[in-house]
């Protein structure tokens, strides 16, 4: 028997609603293609004209988009509207750095607090093999793959607080962040105790949240933020005196060698 038209709208708006629900708590993320639309029909159980209605609904709010080529894909738009303009008041305004790092520690406690409370056995999973990544980078001493581990271990925690506001938000706040993450990074690794130092913080958060210890987990996540604190302090004031013993060098060069 073929549905009623409305019968098939509700069908749709049911199926925009499992898509948004998705896209919410990040199990499709800004840029991600979705499957081909018989591997999702199947995927969801629905007949592909209702998964095309409510794809186009989702186009319609702005969650989905179509590129040219084909393939429909999540939007970044709300991630973009809140990295693109942070990303350029930063590179203007460097104070508001310190702003930042609060703004930072706050969120990252509170997930890593709520995290430790409502983590699921498969949010723990995914919890474990992010930090095994991050610990892989560390033993591979992998700068560059130890700061995108470094991003996801901390995303995983986002999510696994199961606060839709906080995985959105400590996703957009790593975009915008990235390049500082990185500087920071990179200046912790030419100090192998400080280096060491970074490691065992993110052992104690992850040990935290797997014991499902809510305080520990939100001490431990605020201690890391005042030690990320405390290495970017540090790394302006030794820019600083470089920066000084430079020009008082200059100073004392003879102005014919200065040519």
């Amino acid at each position: 028997m073929i549905p009623s038209r409305p019968a098939v709208a509700r069908l749709a708006d049911s199926v925009a609603s499992e898509l948004e629900k998705r896209i919410l708590e990040g199990s499709l993320k800004p840029g991600d293609r979705l499957p081909s639309e018989r591997t999702l029909a199947l995927d969801l159980g629905v007949s592909r004209p209702s998964l095309r209605e409510a794809m186009q609904k989702l186009v319609s709010k702005g969650l989905l988009t179509t590129r040219h080529g084909g393939g429909t894909y999540v939007t970044d738009r709300l991630d973009a509207h809140f990295v693109d303009p942070w990303q350029d008041m930063l590179k203007g305004n460097p104070s508001m750095h310190r702003d930042l790092l609060e703004f930072r520690q706050m969120l990252e406690s509170q997930a890593a607090s709520l995290a430790a409370d409502r983590a699921t056995d498969a949010d723990i999973s995914r919890l474990d093999a992010t930090y095994a990544a991050l610990e892989d980078s560390y033993t591979r001493d992998d700068l560059d793959h130890c700061i995108d581990t470094d991003v996801a271990f901390h995303q995983a925690i986002a999510e696994a607080s199961h606060n839709v506001l906080i995985g959105h938000l400590t996703a957009s706040l790593m975009r915008v962040i990235h390049g500082h993450v990185a500087k920071n990074l990179e200046h912790l690794h030419a100090r192998p105790q400080r280096w060491g130092q970074l490691r065992a913080q993110h052992q104690a958060i992850w040990q935290a949240i797997r014991e499902h210890k809510p305080q520990e987990a939100a001490l431990a996540a605020s201690d890391h933020i005042d030690f990320v604190r405390q290495g970017i302090e540090d790394k302006a004031r030794d820019e600083e005196r470089r920066s000084s013993a430079l020009r008082r060098l200059g100073d004392t060069v003879p102005p014919q060698d200065k040519a």
